[in-house]
């Protein structure tokens, strides 16, 4: 998931992305368009969602059956596929949030030391 040149917007690591689509199906169905503007808008313009990148990591989650997807008329009266979480993917949304939330915390506490300041 690339930033978008000269601005506040930053990179992610890699698997994040899986993780904030899962989050963002978890509001209910979206076509592709419609998640990358959910998690741009979530993070305050902070993140952008490389289409490129979005559709393999719709692939791919499909593929492990953590999502599904079916036809439907999107808003502006256009062909799209709609995702939706699977009961899998609720499982693994659950499991990777806990993972992420005990990686961010521990991230907190070096970076938030009393020790060597940067």
């Amino acid at each position: 998931m690339p930033t978008r040149e000269s601005d506040d917007r930053i990179a992610l690591l890699q698997g994040t992305l899986d993780l904030l689509i899962l989050k963002t199906l978890l509001l209910g169905p979206c076509h592709g368009q419609g998640v990358a503007r959910s998690i741009q808008r979530q993070s305050e313009e902070v993140l952008f969602v490389d289409h490129g990148s979005l559709y393999l990591a719709l692939q791919r989650l499909e593929d492990k059956k953590l999502i599904q997807a079916r036809w439907g008329v999107s808003e502006n009266n256009r062909k799209a596929r709609f995702y939706s979480l699977t009961a899998k993917g609720r499982a693994e949304l659950l499991e990777k949030t806990t993972q992420w939330k005990r990686l961010t915390r521990a991230m907190g506490l070096i970076l938030e030391s009393q020790g060597e300041e940067a």
